[in-house]
């Protein structure tokens, strides 16, 4: 196997697994948080019980993520030395914070996690958010490091070298906002709508079951509000990277030829061979409009470029069309959700709207896949935008082939152990807890809230 194939295709694996492990150290911690916080207001049972399975499975992903992340940091030295020689001293400074923010979550969790009677009630609550807080800081601080690969900034490049580094200005380059934003909205869509799907699906079995009616209110609460919020943030990047990027948003598009009133394709397959877009949709202008605010507006096509720096169009275009296609449908599921809540409550408990909701569960995930597939492919074939080609920072160490196949094992490992541990953490939800509407007396409903407590103590 071709050595720059062996290590495109590494670390896309690494990332790949890392960015869904990424997405959850994210959001979880917001909804214990939450959770935690309506028992405080409310004394609610429920609540406790969500606060502390919840807490696990934030402990869970801590912990996965940290493996992934410390063997994608090897993996930048390892696959792409020249690319670190030259980018290391430029773009530390986010990597630096990043490790800041994590050390920052991983006490702040540990105070959580073990701080049940030995912290006041608010303060316990507080280190919960703290938790939120910092991993959405982490995950900002490596976007930015990303958007300066699309975006260089802070330097001047004379002779294949970095002078004149500014590692302030490489961080809040001119990507990095519009890419933190997105990749924050899409971190609480893909983790919202996969714990509102698991628990709808385990509502389907048992429809009565507060645990999961109220783990679903929730989840679905911040999946449905970001995902309402990402086309706005998707409008902005787009518009940012028409203004970066033009090459790749014309091979998002399948855009072949440079032109005005440029139509936005829906669907469509690219063949870059013969430079036509096959069965797509295209709605005149409304790219144009949507680059620049102007349905007049010329959109350069890729045959303003020259044919080795186009980007693979046929996986950038199908990406896209992917991330857009799952971020509508989740925005109109997230739309029906709030507004069954205000309007028509009853039609929350309909059996249609559960598997709506259960078939959302993975969506989110494909949907950050295939948006971060678009960043990363569509940059191609640079490392570093217009200043290094990929092909010039890897790796001369043969056999990349067996570090192929052995971080891939690594990976399906963690995976399976993950799975293992949440099936575990999912079988622990206490069977006796008393569903919404059943007909035990008081005191048989008394007696299930103390099993169910004793049985989250003993597993806590």
């Amino acid at each position: 196997m071709d050595a720059l194939l062996a290590a495109r295709l590494q670390m896309a694996i690494s990332l790949g697994f890392h960015i869904i492990f990424a997405c959850i150290g994210m959001t979880m911690p917001f909804l214990m948080a939450y959770a935690e916080w309506k028992w405080l207001r409310t004394r609610e049972q429920v609540y406790l019980d969500l606060t502390k399975a919840w807490s696990k499975g934030v402990a869970i992903f801590f912990a996965t993520g940290a493996v992934s992340g410390t063997v994608l940091s090897f993996e930048l030295g390892l696959l792409w030395p020249s690319f670190m020689e030259h980018a290391g001293p430029i773009f530390g400074l986010p990597f630096s914070w990043e490790g800041t923010a994590f050390f920052l979550e991983a006490i702040a969790l540990g105070l959580f996690l073990y701080g049940w009677e030995q912290l006041p009630k608010w303060v316990h609550w507080g280190s919960g958010l703290v938790v939120g807080m910092a991993g959405v800081a982490s995950g900002i601080f490596v976007v930015a490091a990303n958007a300066w690969m699309n975006s260089p900034a802070g330097f001047d490049w004379v002779n294949d070298q970095a002078v004149n580094v500014d590692p302030v200005a490489a961080m809040f380059n001119d990507a990095w906002l519009s890419e933190a934003i997105h990749m924050t909205l899409a971190a609480f869509i893909s983790t919202g709508f996969a714990v509102a799907g698991l628990h709808a699906l385990l509502l389907l079995r048992d429809p009565r079951n507060q645990f999961h009616r109220k783990a679903l209110r929730i989840a679905m609460t911040f999946g449905a509000v970001a995902a309402l919020l990402q086309p706005l943030s998707g409008d902005y990047s787009a518009k940012d990277v028409a203004r970066r990027q033009p090459e790749k948003l014309a091979a998002m598009e399948g855009l072949f030829e440079t032109q005005q009133s440029a139509p936005l394709t829906i669907g469509g397959i690219p063949d870059p061979e013969s430079q036509r877009m096959n069965w797509g949709l295209g709605i005149p202008g409304l790219l144009s409009f949507l680059a620049y605010g102007d349905f007049e507006a010329e959109v350069k096509g890729l045959d303003a470029f020259p044919r080795e720096q186009w980007p693979p169009v046929l996986i950038v275009h199908l990406g896209f069309q992917v991330m857009v296609g799952i971020g509508l449908f989740l925005a109109t599921v997230g739309l029906l959700y709030l507004l069954f809540c205000w309007c028509w409550p009853s039609l929350l408990n309909r059996r249609w709207f559960l598997w709506l909701v259960g078939i959302s569960t993975p969506l989110g995930f494909l949907a950050v896949e295939a948006g971060w597939t678009v960043t990363e492919v569509g940059r191609q074939p640079w490392i570093i935008y217009h200043v290094m080609k990929t092909e010039e920072a890897v790796t001369p160490m043969p056999g990349l082939e067996v570090t192929l196949i052995l971080v891939t094992g690594i990976y399906l490992l963690l995976a399976f152990v993950l799975i293992v541990l949440m099936r575990h953490q999912i079988a622990v939800v206490p069977g006796l807890y008393p569903s919404a509407g059943s007909r035990e007396d008081d005191a048989g409903r008394s007696r299930s809230l103390k099993n169910s407590s004793a049985n989250f103590a003993r597993y806590n």
